[in-house]
């Protein structure tokens, strides 16, 4: 089937959406975007929708499939809802031209939910900068958006939460005071996006707040507290993360399941190894993933001896 044909058919809302077909939509020349392009703005927005969804569920079951392209003309689409599945098709871009496109977003667009998308897609490139890998010019256009939009009141919750859990990497003071702002804020919201941050943030001054949080009678504090634990892996939290096994709530235990693994030990482990007798299979499956990454850990800590 030629590109033409191909564009043409996906666009048929009678029609149903074959993986077989939107496969061919991957790495298009410049000429069949083109076409792409042209046919794309005649589809009606729902169909447009039902698109790119799937090419991003297909470009995430398999990295060899390449919709770049069209994930990026989708950033710029009428629909908020295309606009919004567009960036996330992007999660895995590095690509510096993109920032600028995320800032813009972020500033300028008229829907919440792809503001929202933008400041998360706005994350991995902090990762980036903290890592130095990304240029100071660039860095210091993020750090700057990031931080306007955390402070700014008229933004809506979620995508000031969102744009703290994107600065979170940053190891400047601004970050730190923001996630203490947040902490303190009486929006439960922000709260918990406050205690992820402070995971994201990889820096141990945090250790003592989480471990009072996995205490918190709210599950979802608990929730984000014993997976921060895990990113900060310091071995102090091992007790704690131990006895949110037993917690009432399952997401709570695989959370810190799942931290007892990258935070690894002989603790860790012995408890990681009685988990693999729990009647709940989600439990063993955890502790079973948990093990194995305690392993891996164990196994470079060998090698590099």
């Amino acid at each position: 089937m030629g590109i033409e044909e191909t564009i043409a058919d996906i666009g048929n809302s009678n029609k149903p959406l074959l993986n077989s077909t939107l496969l061919e939509l991957s790495a298009l020349s410049s000429e069949e975007l083109e076409l792409f392009k042209q046919t794309w703005v005649t589809i009606e927005p729902q169909r447009r929708c039902q698109i790119i969804s799937r090419l991003v569920e297909l470009a995430r079951d398999n990295l060899e499939y390449n919709f770049d392209n069209i994930f990026k003309n989708c950033l710029a689409d009428q629909d908020a809802d295309v606009r919004s599945e567009g960036i996330e098709g992007l999660w895995e871009s590095e690509e510096p031209s993109l920032i600028d496109h995320l800032i813009d977003i972020l500033k300028k667009d008229s829907s919440e939910k792809v503001q929202t998308a933008a400041a998360i897609g706005l994350s991995k490139f902090t990762m980036l900068a903290e890592y130095g890998k990304l240029s100071s010019t660039h860095t210091t256009k993020i750090c700057k958006v990031l931080l306007s939009v955390i402070g700014d009141k008229s933004r809506s919750v979620e995508v000031q939460r969102r744009a703290l859990e994107a600065a979170a990497p940053l190891s400047l003071p601004q970050v730190k005071e923001a996630i203490t702002k947040a902490y303190r804020s009486p929006d439960t919201r922000l709260k918990v996006s406050s205690i992820y941050s402070m995971g994201k943030s990889c820096d141990p001054i945090w250790l003592s707040t989480l471990l009072k949080e996995l205490s918190n009678v709210d599950a979802e504090i608990r929730y984000e507290a014993a997976g921060a634990c895990g990113e900060l892996e310091e071995d102090e939290a091992v007790p704690q993360l131990i006895e949110l096994i037993n917690d009432s709530d399952i997401d709570v235990q695989l959370a810190a399941i799942q931290s007892l693994g990258k935070i690894g030990g002989a603790n860790a482990k012995e408890c990681l190894k009685e988990c693999l007798d729990s009647s709940s299979v989600a439990i063993r499956q955890a502790a079973e993933q948990a093990l194995r990454e305690v392993q891996e850990q164990e196994d470079l800590s060998s090698f590099s001896i």
